[in-house]
């Protein structure tokens, strides 16, 4: 658990970039906007998190998934949000099992450099002692 009440705050540099890309070119955020965007931001997720753990409890379970948030926002009448991060959690799903077939596939492809280089060192060794 946080220690103090500032912890839960999210970090004023990820909000503050979030908000320039929302925005036009040319538009500047004074900083008291940002200190509220901020905390508002915290408050948002706070809340959303505690409504999703209650959907959870009431399912017996003590881990939150996606679509507790997703029942969460719903309950919460936040529906306009629902599709924007179905598409948007279905992307990310997406990057991350193709980043983690890269991986493999350049594992793999390691492993069987190696190999090549294992099986060249030995017709090398049985050369020799011919």
């Amino acid at each position: 658990m946080a220690e103090r009440l500032e912890d839960l705050n999210l970090p004023n540099t990820v909000v503050t970039r979030i908000a320039k890309e929302a925005l036009p070119d040319g538009i500047s955020i004074a900083k008291e906007a940002r200190a509220v965007l901020a905390k508002s931001a915290s408050v948002f997720v706070l809340y959303m998190t505690s409504a999703a753990n209650g959907i959870a409890m009431k399912n017996n379970r003590k881990t939150l998934g996606a679509n507790d948030v997703f029942q969460a926002l719903e309950e919460t009448e936040f529906d306009s949000f629902i599709e924007p991060l179905k598409e948007a959690f279905e992307g990310f799903k997406k990057y991350q099992k193709d980043r983690k077939e890269a991986l493999i596939k350049k594992k793999s492809n390691k492993e069987g450099k190696k190999a090549t280089e294992v099986e060249e060192n030995e017709i090398m060794e049985v050369d020799v002692d011919k």
